[in-house]
């Protein structure tokens, strides 16, 4: 394989003096056994004969070592070395119809990682589950948040590290449940009753399943307790917020969702962040950025609101040459780290959302660099 540009690789592996690379057997140049001879090292059963001796191959590591000067290495995403996250649209249509299933949204091959991921370290997906049906999760994660879009049900949960204490969790629409790392689970949707709907119940989840599988670890404890954040009250407390006399003048009518295991970075769990938020008929949500990713989920909306998205903003304030994502309910989409964004409803109707992002790590390791268009805030 050809060496890459603006690097220096110390090529072949040194192993002392056997370039080989194999185990020196004294006189037996081959390294293999003499023919009809025990394994090297040993005696052959029944015969009194001298052992063979093992030098021992020695290895510098210096195989992999590369040098890279450092204006060609110092940008990897500028270099091409590796790829930046997409904007993408996940429709709703996706989730229409056909049996019980979860759906990941896979970006993986856009990202050149190991998948299924929407973004480097997060993994988004639909749970579709028919009237009746039950769906197993397990995903090797830190943590899960669920958001009930559609239908009424229960998740059975049991805990690998709380084994004498399992959950079983209802869940409605608007809910939120977050579940720590080590949950073996079972949703199901009620096939009848108060609330059910006949087609069933449809979950969007979240997990930071692929941050854990780059860093080729896995979860050994859970960092909180099972929490649902009840659909009622998150309403209500949005609309608290919404009739506030200053709302009109804040750059985002929205509630936090945050955890008492979370003090220091304010977040639903702590590597994940989740807001419920509403964007006001013919209400404009100026530019802002942040070095986390977004995973945008439309809860509910009328045509004619959109989001923008890109790199640069002009001396208004207004983004430069956006590409435009249209918003639909139950619908989803990526908004990249570091790219400023605005959201726009021009539908004469309230629209709401529930972005969740990756900031819980970001703000742990104080590198979340949130920043909003002059002016605003």
């Amino acid at each position: 394989m050809p060496t890459p540009a603006g690097t220096t690789s110390t090529g072949s592996t040194s192993t002392g003096s056997n370039p080989t690379g194999s185990a020196s057997t004294g006189s037996n140049p081959t390294g293999s056994a003499p023919a009809g001879s025990a394994p090297t090292g040993t005696a052959p059963t029944g015969h009194r004969g001298p052992d063979l001796l093992v030098d021992r191959a020695e290895e510098d590591w210096t195989g992999d070592a590369v040098f890279f000067e450092y204006s060609a290495a110092v940008d990897p995403l500028a270099a091409g070395a590796i790829s930046p996250v997409p904007v993408h649209r996940f429709p709703a249509e996706l989730h229409h119809g056909g049996a019980t299933r979860l759906i990941p949204l896979d970006l993986s091959g856009h990202l050149g990682v190991p998948g299924p991921a929407t973004s480097p370290g997060l993994l988004a997906s639909f749970l579709v589950i028919r009237p009746g049906d039950r769906l197993s999760t397990n995903p090797d994660a830190t943590g899960e948040l669920y958001y009930c879009l559609r239908g009424r049900g229960h998740t059975a949960v049991d805990r690998a590290w709380s084994p004498d204490r399992p959950a079983v969790i209802r869940w409605a629409p608007g809910d939120v449940v977050t579940l720590p790392a080590g949950c073996t689970c079972e949703h199901r949707a009620d096939p009848d009753g108060p609330g059910a709907d006949p087609g069933g119940a449809l979950l969007y989840r979240v997990t930071d399943a692929p941050l854990l599988a780059y860093l080729g670890v896995t979860a050994t404890a859970e960092r909180f307790a099972p929490t649902r954040f009840d659909g009622r009250d998150t309403r209500e407390r949005l609309a608290e917020v919404e009739r506030h006399p200053d709302s009109s003048r804040r750059s985002r009518v929205s509630v936090l969702l945050a955890n008492r295991a979370t003090p220091q970075t304010l977040t639903v769990t702590h590597t994940l962040w989740a807001m419920a938020g509403v964007l006001p008929a013919d209400r404009v949500q100026r530019p802002h950025r942040h070095q986390s990713v977004a995973l945008d989920l439309i809860t509910g909306c009328a045509p004619g609101c959109y989001s923008l998205i890109g790199s640069r903003l002009d001396d208004t304030g207004a983004i430069v040459d956006p590409v435009r994502v249209e918003w639909e309910t139950a619908g989803a989409f990526v908004t990249p780290p570091g790219l400023w964004h605005s959201h726009h409803n021009e539908s004469g109707r309230p629209a709401y959302l529930l972005p969740v992002q990756d900031a819980g790590l970001h703000t742990y390791l104080r590198s979340l660099d949130i920043r909003f268009s002059a002016g605003d805030a």
